[in-house]
Order: C-alpha cells, then structure tokens, then sequence
C-alpha cells in the first residue's frame, strides 16, 4: 500500500462513492483515499440500481484515485479493478488462482465477480477530469457479498442469483483484513495501469471469463438486443461479439450482458 492513501471508516453513511464524489467536485481530493462504511443507506450499483445488505454481510468501499491519463484512456479500467478484487481476495483467504477458479470464482464482463453464475460483487467506477491538465479522478466502489447470500437475494427486487465470499472458505477474513489487502491490490495495479493502459492484462482478464464462447445477449443504452457469441475481450477491454461470422465489439457502458435464454 503506497504511504499517502488515506484511510477513512464511517459508521454510516448514504454512499461512499457520492462522499467521494462531492469532495472531487469541490476540489478537495490531493491524495488517494479509501473510505469504508459499516453501513451505507443508499449504495448504488450501475445505472442508478439500488445494493443494499446487513452491515454484517458485505463488504462496502470505495477508492478516490487521481490517473494521470485522460478519461479517454481509461478503457478497460473496471476490468482492471476486477483483477485487482480477486487479486485481493486471493491473498486475505490464502487460495491461489487455481483454487479459486476450481471453486467457481468468475469474471462477468465488464464489472461483476461471480460464483458459478451467481453475483458475489459488483464494481461501480465514476469520476472524471475537472479541466485539461487537472489528473482524472476515478471514484471505485466496490461491493463484496460475504455470507448469508440468500438474505442479500431476498433484500433485492430483481431476482438475482447471488453469492457470498463464505463459499469458497470455511473461514472468511476479517473484514478488516479483506478491505486492506484490496487496498493494496488496488493501489498496485491501478498505478501500473497508469503507466502501461489494459492491454497488458488482456490475457489475464481472459482466464477468468465466465462467458467465454458461450451465446449472449446484450442490451441497455436505449438499444434493440445484441445477440451473438461472446469471443473475449480486445487490448482495450472491450467485448468481442461473433455475429453473423463477423466480429463486432462493445464498450461498457449501461450495457447488460447475460446468457441468451
């Protein structure tokens, strides 16, 4: 963990990301930092979605960092910080990659970790440049579910299958311990990504795709459905889409991707 991250844990509050949001549009973020709630009232997820659990049951944060890129260059940046989660998780419960794989531990195109399909967490990454030359602040939430999966399931409206941390070890860390170490998992590959962009972690992400060649739907941004066959991701992070036997590529965005039922 680089030493200038400022540590901040809250009792309560509506949602860390917009506490993180206002200090960034009142120009008052100088270094990075990470702020913690027991309980957040209204956390969020992407396009505005409601996430709410027992204190006790999740694991809620997020971190304000300053890129040096523009926002343009920030493609594949929540794939990144998917890495970055697993990273984490990895070295808090002491498993390794293949450890976690073989206990179902996924990626979901372009912002979700799941537990054989079902949704263990979510990342939300807002934020921007105030002016040409200021850095880009990136606002990160991040949402880990850790036990009782199926009393988070039933605080949600939309039936989603969920999971919990508690899945893949008998003995879940403290959730001290597991905000620290995605802390410093963060910290590192979010600086690398500064200096080198996504493609480096092209591959990587790849291994870890749940939908890979499987048939999927796309849909969100006010658009008709996307069908096609999911084919990875390109050096940008954006997903690929067999149709029609043409390769076409999709930008995150308020985009939905699922399993063509």
């Amino acid at each position: 963990m680089t030493a200038n991250c400022i540590l901040e844990r809250v009792t309560e509050t509506k949602s860390t990301n917009d506490d993180l949001l206002a200090r960034w549009r009142a120009g008052e973020l100088i270094d990075p930092v990470a702020r913690i709630a027991h309980k957040q009232t209204a956390g969020k997820g992407r396009a505005g979605r409601s996430w709410l659990a027992n204190p006790e049951d999740s694991l809620c944060f997020s971190l304000a960092f300053p890129f040096k890129r523009t926002p343009a260059e920030l493609s594949g940046l929540s794939l990144l910080v998917g890495l970055s989660v697993i990273d984490g998780i990895a070295q808090a419960c002491d498993l390794s990659e293949s450890e976690l794989q073989a206990a179902g531990l996924h990626l979901k195109w372009p912002n979700d970790l799941l537990i054989n399909n079902s949704k263990l967490g979510g990342i939300l990454i807002e934020g921007g440049q105030a002016k040409a030359g200021d850095p880009t602040w990136m606002i990160i939430g991040i949402g880990i579910n850790l036990r009782n999966a199926e009393a988070i399931a039933a605080n949600l409206d939309n039936g989603l299958q969920v999971s919990a941390l508690s899945q893949l070890t008998q003995s879940p860390p403290d959730i001290e311990y597991l905000w620290l170490k995605l802390i410093a998992s963060l910290e590192f590959n979010l600086t690398e990504f500064d200096l080198r962009g996504f493609k480096p972690c092209r591959e990587r992400w790849m291994r870890w795709d749940t939908y890979q060649d499987q048939p999927v739907c796309i849909s969100g941004a006010g658009r008709d459905p996307i069908y096609g066959i999911a084919k990875g991701i390109d050096e940008s992070g954006a997903l690929l889409l067999l149709q029609n036997n043409k390769i076409i590529t999709i930008h995150a965005g308020d985009v939905s991707l699922r399993i063509q039922s």
